[in-house]
């Protein structure tokens, strides 16, 4: 797929002959933006309040486009208001579900009408419909254009890259950008400093008292396109002493300190995996355990002021019937005490709470595979939480805290939906900051089960059957049980989807309508559980069992393919070995690919959307892709994947264009307020900030919320992300996040 870029087709790049006019009558929108003609423009009054692009739209149907072709879409366009979006995205996409998008990308328009000229290559034929998404806006705004043609363009199609933009301001407060927490002794170690000169530049490493290593020259690597910087690497890879406190310098700069060895790793490990103890819902947190500044009662007990989760009935009422329609309803209240409270808020979610435990189980699953049960993580005592020395190790004693509320999410036998898991419970309007859960005094709500949330209850109740086997086995056979059943209610109902809200009802609506990535999911983890053919089956029959998963946009909760197959391919021991070898092939490939993006990028990560835009989660989406080449290494032992994923993390720790390491309480420059509601020290000093461990979402083109768009108007890729704990866009905290998290420092902690 190639993607509309904002730079401009030069003059004469177009033939004479448009393939394609729009008419301004012909366009159509959603219910929820109005339109009106403006002399030859067509004008659209899209609302505030829209929680994603896509909830508001404009588009036309009927362009015909051949599969590899290069195209020009040109138009023009104004964004107009307060509110205005600083970003529109364009996509040409299938008219019908699953809207699968051919091409996509985005402009930015200003506050008067002007020209843009966007290359356009579909990967298949076909009368597609062209739309523009309008909406992800707090304030009601207007969008207009005119002149909409599809041109065919001469000569090959433009390369699918955002590189080709130009440099901003070089003049920074410290050039030298490395992983301010440290390196392996015999791992990369890589610096990315920002300067203009055209020559390599004098570099030296020093220890904590200052006394000189040794020295070198930097290779001058040219503009980053994606931070605008202008930059060269200073590699320092041969030094292998462990220590504290050592420091690059240059002739203008001195680095952050850092470490060389595993220390930091080891630490962060722990402390991600401990973070999700005070992230508990429905327990008392011990001060003694998780720090004395994070002890708070349990909340959501049914104690006032508190209205859940001992006896939550189903949404009702006008909102009910909006969402979901007039025939939907559920029989009495239901007991969901207890999981993880989701990020900043207090909501509780099927498909986000699912990937994020499952996570935290394919940590542990690797240990136990590939460490030769010599990792800390299948030890009991190895994290901070008040089930150590239960004689069960510490990472399950946390997965079962998400797994038995899970349980509790079903939909009990006499349903019409029995075995399905309803997709969500939280409060019914949103809550203000600060606010401990205990104080929370909102009326809760389960939502209407989903297929997505369904068959992610299937996928992590076999995933943990088979882990929790060895030390509960009763609790492993109702797993197991549980995990069959939501899979023939998932059958039995194919199209139950999330819908999406006007993001007034008080929690995320984690909508998903494309739900063949769960089935494949769901079918991998009783396949592996059971060795059942008839799992087996379901794989193959798959879109997903040979088709493309690893995207370098990261998978997530929404797009599970790619964590199946690296489920599959680690663990998937009953497979016929021609499928073993092609799917574990399939990983090394892609990783592969991956470290051809690395090697390209001057900050040393691993990401690219679509879009070229950074979006929502881009750290965590990083993180996914590092697992990636993570498996590869312990698929095939080659060293080069090793290296490249202890690299990958140098940007998550302080190698990017903020010089901030986006995990609280690792390196210099960290986090501090994140968006939460009771890590709230920025708001109440009588509040914690948040923990160690917490890893904040990090850049977001998207400017989505009030402070993102007034502080980060403007901003380009790496540099749309501010330490804010109204920015929530950027800087909210997830237990998917932070699972994300756990699964790879434990890999980095582990591997050698």
């Amino acid at each position: 797929m190639l993607v509309l870029s904002a730079t401009a087709l030069l003059a004469g790049e177009t033939d004479d002959a448009p393939v394609f006019r729009a008419k301004i009558e012909k366009f159509w929108s959603t219910p929820n933006v109005k339109l009106r003609r403006e002399k030859k423009a067509l004008c659209a009054r899209v609302p505030g309040g829209a929680a994603n692009a896509w909830d508001a739209l404009v588009g036309i149907n009927g362009v015909s486009i051949e599969a590899g072709k290069a195209y020009a879409l040109t138009f023009k366009a104004t964004a107009r208001g307060d509110g205005a979006a600083e970003t529109v995205r364009i996509v040409f996409q299938e008219p019908a579900e699953p809207w699968t998008i051919q091409s996509s990308g985005s402009i930015s328009p200003g506050g008067t009408m002007q020209p843009f000229a966007l290359p356009v290559v579909a990967e298949k034929a076909g009368r597609l419909q062209l739309v523009f998404q309008l909406g992800g806006q707090a304030q009601p705004w207007e969008f207009c254009l005119s002149g909409v043609t599809l041109s065919a363009a001469s000569g090959a199609a433009l390369p699918e890259q955002k590189d080709n933009r130009t440099p901003i301001v070089q003049d920074v407060e410290n050039p030298i950008r490395l992983n301010q927490a440290g390196f392996f002794a015999d791992g990369p170690k890589r610096a990315t400093i920002i300067s203009t000169s055209k020559i390599p530049v004098t570099f030296r490493l020093k220890d904590a008292a200052g006394a000189p290593l040794g020295e070198g020259e930097t290779e001058v690597r040219g503009l980053d396109g994606d931070s605008g910087y202008v930059v060269h690497i200073a590699d320092f890879s041969s030094f292998p002493q462990a220590g504290e406190g050592y420091r690059l310098e240059t002739d203008k700069a001195t680095s952050h300190p850092f470490a060389i060895g595993d220390a930091a790793y080891r630490k962060l490990a722990v402390d991600a995996l401990s973070w999700f103890y005070p992230q508990r819902s429905g327990i008392a947190i011990d001060g003694a355990i998780a720090g004395a500044a994070y002890a708070r009662p349990a909340g959501h007990l049914a104690e006032a002021p508190n209205q859940g989760d001992t006896a939550v009935a189903c949404l009702t009422g006008a909102v009910a019937r909006k969402l979901y329609g007039p025939d939907w309803s559920c029989a009495g209240p239901r007991d969901v005490r207890g999981g993880w409270y989701d990020a900043g808020d207090h909501g509780k979610y099927v498909v986000n709470g699912g990937i994020a435990v499952a996570q935290m189980m394919a940590a542990f699953e690797r240990a136990q595979v590939f460490s030769a049960e010599t990792s800390p993580l299948l030890r009991d005592g190895y994290a901070r939480l008040p089930e150590s020395g239960n004689g069960q190790p510490d990472i399950l004693d946390e997965a079962r805290w998400e797994l038995e509320f899970l349980l509790k999410m079903v939909v009990p036998e006499g349903d019409p939906l029995a075995g399905m898991a309803y997709h969500k419970v939280h409060d019914v309007q949103w809550t203000g900051l600060p606010m401990l859960p205990h104080l929370d005094p909102q009326p809760r709500a389960l939502h209407r089960p989903s297929t997505a949330a369904t068959l992610n209850l299937a996928a992590v109740a076999a995933q943990g059957a088979r882990l929790f086997r060895h030390y509960d086995a009763a609790f492993a056979d109702r797993l197991l049980a549980t995990a069959r059943k939501a899979y023939d209610a998932a059958w039995r109902h194919p199209d139950l989807f999330a819908p999406v809200s006007d993001g007034k009802q008080g929690g995320g609506d984690y909508d998903d309508r494309t739900v063949s990535d769960e089935f494949y999911w769901a079918a991998t983890e009783l396949f592996i559980t059971t060795g059942e053919p008839a799992f087996l089956k379901a794989l193959r029959d798959s879109p997903h069992w040979d088709g493309p998963v690893f995207d370098a946009a990261g998978f997530d909760w929404r797009s599970v393919a790619g964590f199946a197959r690296l489920e599959l391919g680690l663990f998937g021991k009953s497979l016929p070995e021609a499928d073993r070898q092609a799917i574990r092939q399939s990983i090394v490939d892609a990783a592969e690919r991956f470290l051809g993006l690395q090697q390209a990028q001057p900050f040393g990560y691993v990401y690219k959307t679509k879009s070229g835009l950074f979006a929502w989660g881009s750290n965590a989406a990083m993180l996914q892709n590092l697992l990636v080449i993570a498996a590869a290494y312990d698929l095939t032992g080659k060293r080069d994947y090793l290296q490249s994923a202890r690299e990958g993390m140098d940007y998550v720790l302080g190698r990017n264009a903020l010089d901030i390491s986006y995990v609280t309480g690792f390196g210099s420059a960290y986090p501090r307020q994140q968006h939460s509601r009771w890590y709230a020290h920025r708001l109440d000093a009588s509040l914690p900030e948040p923990p160690a461990g917490s890893l904040a979402g990090g850049a977001n083109e998207t400017l989505v919320d009030p402070v993102a768009k007034v502080r980060l108007a403007g901003c380009r890729g790496p540099h749309c992300y501010i330490d804010d704990i109204g920015a929530w866009g950027v800087n909210e905290i997830a237990i998917n996040w932070n699972a994300a998290l756990v699964q790879f420092a434990s890999f980095l902690a582990d591997a050698r």
